[in-house]
């Protein structure tokens, strides 16, 4: 149903129809953002590269046939647009917790920080916010390769298929990265969770 709705918007901005493209702006933004935010250190930089990424998005969409879905092809300029943003001021991709949480207030770890839910003690929301803070960490120390296989994955949610086209890289090797990702961040939590070796939680 999205593929169909984006492809129905992109034959309209083909059409000349920019108000489509805007559409297809604030359907993605906050995804393009969250995605970014976890390639970058600097806050200050997202949204610049988000504008970016749609400029790029808006002037390439001519050649854009449907062979894959609209966000996979999105994100894939998304990526390759922060790598070049970070080439370009020679820094490293790396995530923050200021960048990470700025971009998305919405997520899982910022929730167990802001509020109580039934059922939950102080003791269990400060074990969360302390695996959390694992994952996040664990997440930072990955290679760029790793931590970006693992966000599209766990985070945004992408098919293998749609990451190894994001990546440009085999399916095979989308696999690998994610499984030495989940390995790594398994490590670290080993000792919160007191879970013997052998298994991952």
């Amino acid at each position: 149903m999205t593929a169909d709705a984006d492809a129905l918007l992109i034959e309209r901005i083909k059409r000349g129809d920019q108000k489509a493209f805007d559409l297809l702006v604030i359907k993605y933004q906050r995804k393009i953002e969250r995605l970014i935010a976890r390639m970058v250190r600097d806050t200050d930089l997202i949204q610049d590269i988000a504008q970016e990424t749609f400029i790029r998005a808006y002037r390439a969409l001519p050649q854009f046939r449907g062979d894959s879905a609209f966000y996979t092809w999105l994100y894939r300029i998304a990526v390759n647009t922060a790598k070049k943003s970070l080439v370009e001021l020679k820094r490293d991709p790396l995530v923050t917790e200021t960048a990470r949480m700025s971009a998305d207030d919405e997520d899982e770890t910022s929730r167990v920080e802001n509020e109580l839910t039934d059922g939950e003690t102080p003791d269990a929301v400060l074990a969360s916010k302390e695996v959390a803070a694992t994952v996040n960490a664990a997440i930072e120390a990955l290679s760029d390769d790793l931590r970006q296989a693992i966000t599209l994955r766990e985070i945004e949610g992408l098919s293998y298929e749609e990451i190894a086209e994001v990546m440009n890289c085999p399916i095979g090797t989308v696999r690998s990265r994610i499984f030495r990702a989940r390995e790594a961040i398994a490590q670290r939590l080993r000792p919160l969770l007191d879970t013997p070796d052998g298994k991952r939680w």
